[in-house]
């Protein structure tokens, strides 16, 4: 037998696993794929899953190749939560799966339900933690035949959509709803964001929609038509000068994905009392702040990292409202995880490339 606790729904539970396992920071041979992995054991307050699909993110990359680290990309504070990753490490932060087994103090309704993992997670083993940690980064992740996390982490899910396509959802779409809800994007607002063809930009502008705001994108101009049609009112190509284009206090949020050169323009083109929120800086982190521009237009700025509590369960209601939908670009076996990264950093793609464990290695 494999997992074995006190609970419900271990009968028939393999004692080893599949899974992808990074084993250090590096490059894609720091990827191994393994048939030898314990299955883990779930504590009192978790549920057991079988994974069924889980997407591919930024964090992915991040971890691997030590990006997070603000000192010379060594182990110490390469984490997403700014400390050492501990090798090995399942990736894998957006999961869709069935929930196989509970621990002792869970409620048996949540057995054999399929569900999606938020990826923020405020509890493990049995503790509540002083700062939270990201799924696949300070624990283990999806990519693997089955994950643990705690019960309050798994949210049951009510769609026709298939595996695939829940799992594109869980990251990005938080993190677009996490934006949306800290910078309170309300209807007939303007709202510019960057990246709009990723799976955080694509999320970001139909949730904003979803909310009666207007939508302005930045992509690149063979991706324009696609974006327009995910709800965007216009796009910019990214070499395209905002202030030029726009106009200087023309937009009420700027949701930013990218920073990099052009980051001083997009303080340029809020409104006076406007607000900005970063969740990444794809085009390099280090910008230039005038900080003029921000004291004299009154502007608020927000990073965005931690889930706000009550952001990922209004996702799930949007996704069962049919308010949102998956663009799911391509998938992958759980054998070809580094085909898939290679094929994320060409950001040629529209959406999410997901891990779809159907398919056979």
């Amino acid at each position: 037998m494999g997992a074995q606790e006190a609970g419900v729904g271990f009968k028939d539970i393999p004692a080893r696993m599949t899974g992808l396992q990074l084993t250090g920071h590096g490059d894609l041979d720091k990827l191994a794929l393994r048939e030898d992995i314990p299955v883990p054991n779930p504590g009192s307050h978790d549920v057991l899953i079988k994974v069924s699909a889980a997407g591919i993110n930024n964090t992915d990359i991040n971890t691997r190749t030590a990006w997070y680290s603000k000192t010379d990309r060594d182990s110490n504070d390469a984490s997403w939560s700014g400390n050492a990753i501990q090798f090995p490490r399942i990736q894998g932060a957006d999961v869709c799966g069935q929930v196989v087994a509970v621990g002792e103090h869970v409620e048996e309704d949540l057995l054999n339900e399929r569900v999606l993992v938020e990826p923020c997670i405020r509890e493990a083993g049995g503790s509540v933690l002083d700062l939270p940690w990201y799924f696949g980064s300070e624990c283990d992740g999806g990519f693997a035949e089955y994950t643990i996390v705690a019960a309050r982490h798994a949210y049951k899910i009510d769609s026709s959509l298939s595996d695939v396509e829940l799992a594109s959802f869980p990251c990005s779409y938080s993190t677009a709803e996490n934006l949306l809800t800290r910078t309170n994007v309300t209807a007939n607002e303007t709202v510019l964001v960057t990246g709009a063809s990723g799976g955080v930009g694509s999320a970001v502008i139909q949730l904003a929609k979803a909310r009666g705001a207007k939508v302005i994108g930045i992509t690149s101009q063979s991706k324009s038509a696609e974006v327009i049609s995910l709800g965007a009112e216009r796009t910019l190509s990214r070499d395209e000068n905002a202030i030029q284009t726009l106009g200087r206090n023309s937009v009420d949020v700027v949701i930013d994905l990218v920073a990099g050169k052009q980051w001083p323009d997009h303080l340029e083109v809020l409104k006076p009392f406007g607000r900005y929120a970063a969740a990444g800086a794809i085009a390099g982190p280090l910008v230039e702040l005038d900080v003029r521009t921000l004291y004299l237009k009154d502007l608020s700025l927000f990073g965005c990292t931690v889930l706000g509590e009550e952001v990922f369960g209004n996702l799930i209601k949007r996704i069962e409202a049919d308010e949102v939908r998956p663009i799911v670009a391509n998938t992958f076996a759980l054998s070809q995880v580094a085909e898939a990264q290679k094929q994320f950093q060409l950001k040629q793609h529209i959406g999410k490339l997901v891990i779809d464990l159907s398919i056979e290695s």
